[in-house]
C-alpha cells in the first residue's frame, strides 16, 4: 500500500511471491513435504476404515482357477470329450476338447474350501481366505486386461489402484512412498503404466524396488553425505523459488516431494531390505532357503511386503518370477507350468499370511490375489488352456474380508459366471471402501471432467464382508 506523495510503487504480485517464497509460499508444500498426508493435504476416509493397506499378489498371465480353486465334477467326468457348450472367439484359435484339472481337489480348513492339490501349503490356510469365484473382465488379451485389472480402464494413461490409493490417504512412513512395486523378475504386458500415476501427481506412481542387486538406481550417496544434503537443499531452494514465481505447478511440486523423499530413502530402504534379522524360524516359514530358486525370490518379495506395510506403506505390488514357464499365462505344457508357479508362491503365501496375523497386521491389511482372467475349461492344443475372461476366481484375505466365504458361481465347467458376477470396478470399489473411501466420491479433475477409478461403475460387495 503507498501514501498520496510517496514515490515508491507498491510491488507486484509476482515479486511479492518471490520475495516471500521462505513464508507463505512455503505453505502450499507443507502437505508434500510432511509424507503422512493425502494428495490434497488431509487423509481422505469418507467413513472408518477397517484396513489402512493392501498387498497385491498379482498373478501375472491368469491363473487357471479350474485346476486351482474352481473344482468341476463335470469337467474331469468329460476330459478328453467334444466341449458340449458353445465357445467363444479364443485368443489363438486352436481349440481342443474338454481338460480337466491336472491335480487332485478336495475340501480344506473347516469351511470346506475347494483347493487342489498343487497349493498344499495354501490349504492349510482355506478358513482366512474369501474366495470370488464369478470375476469377469471386459478384455481377452494380456495387455489390456492388464491396464483394466490395475487401473479400470483398458487403455494405458490412467492411474493404477496403487496410484489411486496413494493420492486419497498418503503414506504414513515419512521415508518411504505410499506405493511400492516388488520386482520379482517380470514385468507384465503393458509394462510399468500398469503401476502409473496417470493425471495424478506423479509423486503417486509405483516405485519398483528389484529383488537382485541395488533395490534401486542411485539409491546409495555419492562422496560426502553432509555434501550431498547441503546440494538437495540447494536444489530445494531453487525450486521453492521457481515455485513462488510461477503459483501453483503440480509437476515442480512432485519433483520437490520426490527429491526429498529419495534423500530419505537412502537411509530407510538399505535397513528394509536387509533381512538378516529376521529369526531363523521365519525364514524357514517363507522359504528364504528353500532348494527352489524362485521360491527364495518370491518369499523375499512377500517377507518384504510384511514389512512394508508395517513400516506404513499403503500399497504393496507382488510381482511373478520369471520360472521359465511364461507366467501364469500356460497356452502349452499346463501341467508343469502350473507346478513351478504354485511351488513358487505356495509357501512363501501362506507365511505372509500367518506372519501378518501373528502380528495383528492382517486385520489390517488387505491382501489380494489374482490375475487379469482366468483360463478355459478346454485345451488349446493339447496340454495347454486359453484365456477366459468369462469366469474366473481370485481371493482376498484380511482387512475386513469374510474368511472361509465363498462367492459366486460359473457353470458346470468352469466356463462362464452364472450366479452373483463380480466385475474388475466391483473389486476396486470394494477395495476403496475397506480402506474408509466412497468410490463414487473420490474423484480427481482432469480434462473437464471428475474422474474416478471405477470410472462410472462398480458396486461395493458388501456379501464379502465382515
Amino acid at each position: 500500500m503507498t501514501t498520496p506523495g510517496d514515490d515508491r510503487r507498491a510491488p507486484t504480485r509476482r515479486e511479492l511471491l518471490r520475495h516471500a517464497a521462505n513464508g507463505f509460499a512455503m505453505l502450499p508444500l507443507a502437505h508434500l513435504l510432511g509424507g503422512r498426508n493425502g494428495g490434497d493435504g488431509t487423509q481422505l476416509r469418507h467413513h472408518p476404515a477397517r484396513a489402512r493397506s493392501v498387498i497385491f499378489l498379482y498373478m501375472d498371465g491368469g491363473p487357471s482357477a479350474q485346476d486351482l480353486f474352481d473344482y468341476k465334477p463335470r469337467l474331469a467326468r468329460e476330459h478328453g470329450e467334444p466341449f458340449a457348450l458353445p465357445m467363444e472367439p479364443t485368443q489363438f484359435d486352436d481349440n481342443g476338447a474338454t481338460m480337466g484339472p491336472v491335480a487332485r481337489f478336495a475340501q480344506r480348513g473347516e469351511s470346506g474350501q475347494w483347493i487342489s492339490d498343487l497349493l498344499p501349503h495354501l490349504c492349510t490356510a482355506a478358513d482366512k481366505l474369501c474366495f470370488v469365484r464369478s470375476m469377469v473382465a471386459e478384455f481377452s488379451e494380456h495387455t489390456n486386461a492388464n491396464y483394466f485389472l490395475h487401473t479400470g480402464h483398458g487403455l494405458q494413461g490412467r492411474p493404477s489402484m496403487g496410484a489411486w490409493i496413494g493420492y486419497g490417504l498418503g503414506a504414513e512412513a515419512d521415508d518411504l512412498p505410499a506405493y511400492v512395486v516388488l520386482n520379482g523378475g517380470l514385468i507384465p504386458p503393458g509394462g510399468v503404466d500398469n503401476f502409473h500415476s496417470g493425471f495424478l501427481p506423479a509423486h503417486c506412481q509405483g516405485s519398483r524396488f528389484a529383488m537382485r542387486g541395488e533395490p534401486l538406481a542411485n539409491l546409495r550417496p555419492l562422496g560426502d553425505p553432509a555434501r550431498q544434503r547441503a546440494r538437495l537443499q540447494l536444489g530445494a531452494d531453487l525450486d521453492r523459488l521457481s515455485l513462488a514465481e510461477r503459483g501453483d505447478d503440480p509437476a515442480l511440486e512432485a519433483a520437490i516431494h520426490n527429491a526429498e523423499l529419495a534423500f530419505r530413502m537412502q537411509s530407510a530402504v538399505p535397513e528394509l531390505m536387509h533381512l538378516d534379522g529376521e529369526s531363523p524360524r521365519l525364514r524357514q516359514l517363507y522359504g528364504l532357503d528353500d532348494d527352489y530358486e524362485h521360491t527364495r525370490t518370491f518369499a523375499r518379495q512377500c517377507l518384504l511386503a510384511r514389512r512394508l506395510v508395517e513400516r506404513g506403506v499403503r500399497f504393496v505390488e507382488l510381482t511373478c518370477p520369471d520360472t521359465g514357464s511364461d507366467r501364469w499365462d500356460q497356452h502349452a505344457n499346463l501341467e508343469r507350468g502350473l507346478r513351478r508357479n504354485c511351488r513358487t508362491v505356495d509357501r512363501p503365501i501362506t507365511a505372509l499370511l500367518a506372519d501378518l496375523d501373528a502380528r495383528g497386521l492382517l486385520d489390517e491389511t488387505i491382501v489380494l490375489f489374482g490375475g487379469e482372467f482366468g483360463r478355459t475349461p478346454f485345451a488349446q492344443g493339447n496340454d495347454g488352456r486359453d484365456h477366459n475372461p468369462f469366469g474366473f476366481t481370485m481371493w482376498m484375505a484380511g482387512g475386513g474380508f469374510r474368511g472361509g466365504c465363498s462367492h459366486g458361481e460359473t457353470d458346470e465347467y468352469g466356463y462362464k459366471v452364472v450366479a452373483d458376477p463380480v466385475s474388475i470396478h466391483d473389486l476396486h470399489a470394494t477395495i476403496l471402501w475397506q480402506l474408509g473411501i466412497d468410490h463414487e466420491r473420490f474423484t480427481y479433475r482432469f480434462g473437464g471432467r471428475d474422474l474416478r477409478l471405477t470410472d462410472v461403475f462398480g458396486k461395493v460387495q458388501r456379501d464379502l464382508l465382515c
